[in-house]
């Protein structure tokens, strides 16, 4: 058996967790938004020059249900945390396969700062696998070979979430009425000012900001409405909150279904930063009690990431994997919420509130015998 495999499941896995019933397909496309506003010129521009503008190019994954009898199987080559070392993924979803007949739900994973689009390749496989249209760009400034300072992603980030969000639900294969984003750390971040999240204008000025006041275009008040076809947001250790980019007001104004997956020692984001934001927001927040940053969301670390890096002074294994809980037992947890959640608000589903209830959401009808549920808290407020 190969390793680095991003399906690996536990036979205690709950129910909507692993591979679904469906074979699964994979393709890779190459998508330009062909006026954004370039930022590496920006930083030597005089103040009011007009703004350059380049074209920005995004690689794309994109699984999908494929055509009944697809044998599984396939890989995935990829760069590790330290921007040099290659490593081979393997997965269910066979490389270019013909697609299953009918159009599905789409939904966008965006991964953190630094990542890449094949940090949360479990959950792609897995929804998909459930009738997803699922996919995940390389965001441009925030990859392990291009890393680009920090402002860069505050800015590109909600754009490069709108720009796949209008792109890709023409394609043949989506539904294009029905979409969601599932964001990680900085994809959170994205997901919250896509789904109507302002940032305070305190952020024009802020010492991570790019030049000449272009966040403006994200502040309350300015930014535009969500994507018409944007249904759900769920956010696992979503960055921001813990340093001020939002008033309270702007997440009680959210008004698209949002849930927050968080550990609860993240020294990232903050656990009570993101707390608050499923509080405020009238949201749902699995809770993976003594995780870190890494809950839920990086696939199992590579074999390759556990030697250490040179560039980087530690081993990239630290960039995937949590202290304390087992990568596969937490990316299990995030596939049966994730896939409750979105089959609830994408499918109009009813039966998934069980799953999604706190007072049963845990329990052994559910899929969780009391030893199952330990070190997991779920909770929900009313907005």
């Amino acid at each position: 058996m190969e390793h680095n495999r991003v399906d690996a499941t536990r036979p205690d896995s709950p129910p909507l967790a692993g591979p679904g019933p469906l074979p699964v397909g994979v393709r890779t496309l190459t998508l330009t938004d062909p006026a954004r506003p370039d930022l590496d010129a920006l930083a030597v521009l005089p103040e009011g020059a007009p703004l350059p503008r380049s074209a920005r190019r995004l690689t794309v994954d994109l699984w999908y249900p494929a055509e009944p009898g697809t044998a599984p199987g396939g890989r995935y080559e990829t760069l590790l945390r330290d921007g040099e070392r290659r490593a081979v993924l393997h997965g269910r979803a066979a490389r270019d396969a013909a697609p299953g007949p009918g159009r599905w739900p789409f939904v966008l994973l965006s991964h953190g700062y630094p990542g890449n689009r094949y940090l949360m390749a479990h959950l792609a496989e897995a929804l998909a696998s459930r009738g997803y249209l699922v996919a995940a760009a390389d965001h441009p400034g925030s990859t392990y070979d291009d890393q680009k300072p920090f402002g860069q992603t505050l800015y590109h980030r909600p754009l490069d979430q709108r720009f796949l969000l209008d792109t890709l639900a023409q394609h043949e294969l989506a539904d294009p009425d029905r979409a969601a984003i599932v964001g990680f750390s900085m994809g959170g971040y994205g997901a919250l000012v896509t789904g109507g999240a302002g940032l305070v204008p305190a952020m024009v000025r802020h010492e991570l900001a790019p030049p000449h006041g272009v966040l403006r275009a994200h502040l309350e008040g300015q930014l535009p409405p969500p994507p018409a076809n944007l249904r759900a947001l769920i956010a696992i250790g979503p960055w921001g909150n813990g340093h001020g980019l939002w008033s309270t007001r702007a997440f009680r104004r959210l008004s698209l279904p949002l849930m927050v997956m968080a550990g609860s020692v993240d020294e990232i984001s903050g656990y009570s930063a993101m707390r608050a934001i499923a509080e405020l927001s009238g949201g749902t927040l699995l809770t993976f009690v003594n995780a870190g940053h890494n809950a839920a969301a990086p696939i199992p670390a590579p074999l390759e990431s556990y030697a250490q890096s040179d560039r980087l002074g530690w081993a990239p294994f630290r960039h995937y994997a949590d202290p304390v809980w087992d990568t596969v037992r937490m990316n299990a947890l995030a596939q049966h919420f994730a896939a409750a959640f979105l089959d609830r608000h994408l499918k109009g589903d009813t039966a998934r509130d069980a799953d999604l209830a706190p007072a049963t959401a845990l329990s052994e009808a559910q899929g969780f015998e009391p030893a199952l549920a330990k070190g997991l808290t779920l909770e929900r407020w009313q907005g």
